[in-house]
């Protein structure tokens, strides 16, 4: 990295986005197109921009940035609160907290953003709607239990819900139809692929491909294991405090519970995962322990074939972690 390299830290809300330029100081910009021409004008060649993740705020700025061939790194909001934690900022606002991911930029080193293919993106989109969708389902079926617990079943009532739940159920039908489309137009040799790892289905494989970018965005198995919050944290120290190893739970829990619910089925169909499931719980281990360690053993083979190119093959030991 050039010595001359400016780091800028930026913190980002719905309406505005602060900056922290270690030359200019703080400044503060509208998040819209205006903003981000202007905040343009002050940058050089030698800008680099940090971010936050900031739910959907911090996209069309990081677009724009990239579009416009500027340097953008977009970070974790939990690393930031982290490195903040660490150097004991007692101070919480836009302005300290751009100024904070600018010395975060500064000390640490920082990997260039690119954006997520279209289909990718689509594919979330679609997912986060078809959730609504299951929510609405499962609260219309919540209440017809309730309404048939008391006696209603039959009614105009009771007909609108089941009405509405219909229409919701196939709606869920299309949007799935339309990710699974977009999966096959872009990525039909690793869908398939995925496919024929005994416990992973249609919807998680869709699901593996969209959240890793068709594992492109990982360097390892073990980085998407606790992307999606399924690496074992272990709480220990000397002698008398032994905590119990629990997983993280951060990152997608979308993803997190199909790999959960698929790790029943690998358990018993897929070879590896079933030698690993039985190793463990003969050792006395908690079956849901033994199972969490399934959907890692999961992800390592849906990670080896991805850079393999091979289909599932039950007697292939891949050196990919």
């Amino acid at each position: 990295m050039n010595k001359s390299t400016i780091f800028i830290g930026i913190d980002i809300s719905k309406d505005t986005f602060d900056i922290y330029d270690p030359i200019q100081g703080h400044q503060q910009f509208t998040n819209n197109e205006k903003g981000f021409k202007n905040f343009l004008k002050t940058l050089g060649n030698n800008y680099w921009c940090v971010m936050e993740a900031t739910g959907c705020y911090h996209q069309q700025l990081a677009l724009f940035l990239f579009n416009k061939a500027i340097r953008v790194t977009v970070m974790n909001p939990l690393v930031i609160k982290r490195f903040i934690q660490m150097k004991l900022n007692q101070i919480k606002t836009d302005k300290s907290d751009a100024k904070m991911i600018c010395q975060y930029g500064q000390e640490q080193k920082m990997d260039l953003w690119q954006p997520s293919p279209k289909y990718v993106e689509d594919c979330k989109q679609l997912q986060t709607i078809t959730q609504l969708y299951f929510k609405q389902s499962t609260a219309i079926k919540n209440k017809l239990h309730t309404l048939h617990t008391r006696g209603f079943n039959k009614g105009k009532m009771i007909s609108s819900l089941k009405r509405q739940l219909k229409s919701i159920q196939k709606e869920i039908k299309l949007l799935e139809t339309e990710m699974e489309q977009l999966i096959k137009s872009n990525q039909q040799e690793l869908y398939t692929k995925l496919n024929t790892i005994p416990g992973i289905g249609k919807k998680t494989a869709i699901l593996l491909i969209v959240t890793t970018n068709g594992f492109k965005d990982f360097q390892s198995s073990k980085q998407i294991s606790s992307y999606l919050g399924l690496a074992p944290n272990e709480r220990s120290s000397g002698s008398s405090i032994r905590g119990k190893t629990r997983i993280n739970k951060t990152g997608n829990p979308i993803v997190r519970n199909h790999l959960f619910l698929c790790s029943f089925t690998a358990s018993i169909h897929n070879p590896q995962c079933k030698a690993l499931y039985e190793r463990i719980v003969a050792k006395g281990k908690s079956k849901k322990l033994a199972l969490i360690a399934v959907c890692n053993k999961l992800i390592k083979q849906a990670y080896g074939i991805s850079k393999s190119g091979l289909p599932y093959d039950k007697n292939y030991v891949s050196k990919l972690a």
